[in-house]
């Protein structure tokens, strides 16, 4: 059973930090590359970052150099640290495999708001 379980979100002051957690569990695949997603009211999922379970990495242009993305995968555990936040950063984060299947879970909230 395919599931992820996101955590860590909540209202934070422009320029601050917040942590997300991810567990998750994977039918097969468990080192496929894990991804963090952010959905905005009114858009579409945006990928944000990956990290592949060699630990290279990826980014959206939009949050490189303030968002870091790691991975551990004894504990089947995907984090996203968070610095530097904008306002524009507000939306419900996700995390999925990438390219993500279609179980997503239920997304922690990040608002970033003075």
């Amino acid at each position: 059973q395919v599931q992820f379980v996101e955590s860590g979100g909540g209202l934070v002051q422009p320029g601050g930090s917040l942590r997300l957690s991810c567990t998750f569990s994977l039918s097969r695949d468990i080192y496929s590359p894990m991804g963090w997603y952010r959905q905005a009211p009114g858009k579409n999922h945006e990928s944000v970052a990956y990290v592949r379970s060699g630990g290279q990495q990826s980014y959206a242009e939009s949050v490189r150099g303030r968002f870091t993305i790691s991975r551990d995968d004894a504990k089947n555990t995907v984090f996203l640290q968070m610095n530097s936040l904008k306002p524009e950063d507000t939306a419900v984060y996700y995390c999925n495999t990438r390219p993500s299947t279609s179980a997503w879970g239920q997304g922690t909230q990040v608002t970033v708001s003075s």
